[in-house]
């Protein structure tokens, strides 16, 4: 539920505090039941995302939403204000760099992740507690209903529809001619301090993305793809936290991973998102285009999600002790099947 005094924090508000859609965005939630079955998914597109880990070019913003958030977007850019020096950047949370007070809300602000001035991308978690807009972004049941319907074709309780938790938002960013890539990766494999793995990410393209400009893409079936250890399945390891090797995930695949290892492009339109699995391996080449291309990526996970770690999950969260659910203001719930 919404408080009607949110707590300040360095006399920001904080949206965190804010458990629903504030209609920043869309509005508020629909209050017939009804109306959630217009945003379910075809058996098709289930079909396809449970035989290869992904589900690419569904509809979950229009134009003119995506044209609001992409002027929002714009004063996280240090490359896209009088403070142009992202290339100077050390590319490490270097969020004091920012010029707004809310800047202390962020979980983590990369100006530049690769280091490289040659390859630019901007990486950032948190922006929903500050943005309303990015705020009632993670609610909109055009992404919701979806992501319960693909959380559940993976789920052992064998139902349709699965009740959602949020994770965290991300945005990628990559300026004009030097935008840089983001090597090919598992997204559990940086959140196994999370537990089960009932995850899924929505990524959102805020420009059309095409291979010149660093459209993301998906290696079909990888999402069956792990390691055994200690007896339990985990994701592959990680092999280059900053972007920098787009093929240094190669180095640890077998023989036969590689010979299947054939990404293809999503080639996302504007207000289109792809949804996949923690385990689909995917990445995204430099844009070399004479125009940005910006994403929203959004991550879930299935209510009753435990803490894998006795330290803080993300900065700036309360510790959640291992083995204890993600249930405080920071993961609200997002979808509930109750509401259909």
């Amino acid at each position: 539920m919404t408080t009607n005094n949110p707590v300040q924090s360095n006399e920001v508000s904080d949206l965190s505090f804010e458990s629903k859609p504030i209609g920043a965005l869309f509005g508020q939630l629909p209050s017939n039941p009804n109306d959630y079955a217009q945003y379910l998914l075809s058996e098709d597109q289930i079909s396809f995302y449970k035989a290869n880990g992904y589900l690419t070019q569904v509809r979950v913003l229009t134009d003119e939403q995506c044209n609001r958030i992409i002027d929002e977007y714009k004063r996280f850019l240090l490359w896209n204000n009088n403070n142009n020096n992202s290339e100077n950047s050390n590319g490490k949370d270097d969020a004091d760099r920012l010029d707004f007070p809310e800047k202390d809300l962020l979980h983590e602000y990369h100006s530049n992740q690769s280091t490289d001035p040659n390859n630019v991308v901007t990486h950032m978690l948190g922006h929903w507690r500050i943005s309303p807009l990015f705020h009632d972004l993670i609610f909109l049941p055009t992404v919701t209903v979806p992501t319960s319907q693909l959380l559940a074709a993976f789920h052992p309780s064998h139902q349709q529809l699965v009740p959602v938790q949020f994770w965290h938002d991300q945005l990628f960013a990559k300026p004009a001619h030097h935008g840089g890539g983001v090597a090919w990766h598992q997204d559990y494999s940086y959140w196994t301090r999370t537990e089960p793995m009932q995850h899924l990410t929505v990524h959102i393209a805020l420009d059309d993305q095409t291979e010149e400009n660093g459209t993301v893409h998906y290696v079909p079936g990888s999402h069956y793809w792990h390691r055994i250890k200690d007896g339990k399945e985990v994701p592959l390891p990680i092999t280059d936290i900053d972007f920098k090797n787009m093929d240094s995930i190669k180095d640890i695949l077998t023989e036969e991973e590689v010979q299947k290892f054939q990404p293809l492009p999503s080639l996302l339109k504007k207000g289109h998102a792809s949804f996949h699995h923690p385990l689909a391996i995917h990445g995204s080449f430099p844009n070399r285009t004479s125009s940005p291309r910006r994403a929203a990526v959004l991550n879930y996970f299935v209510e009753g999600t435990r803490s894998n770690t006795d330290e803080p999950l993300l900065k700036g969260i309360p510790i959640i002790p291992r083995g204890q659910p993600l249930k405080n203001r920071f993961f609200p719930l997002v979808f509930d099947p109750k509401w259909m």
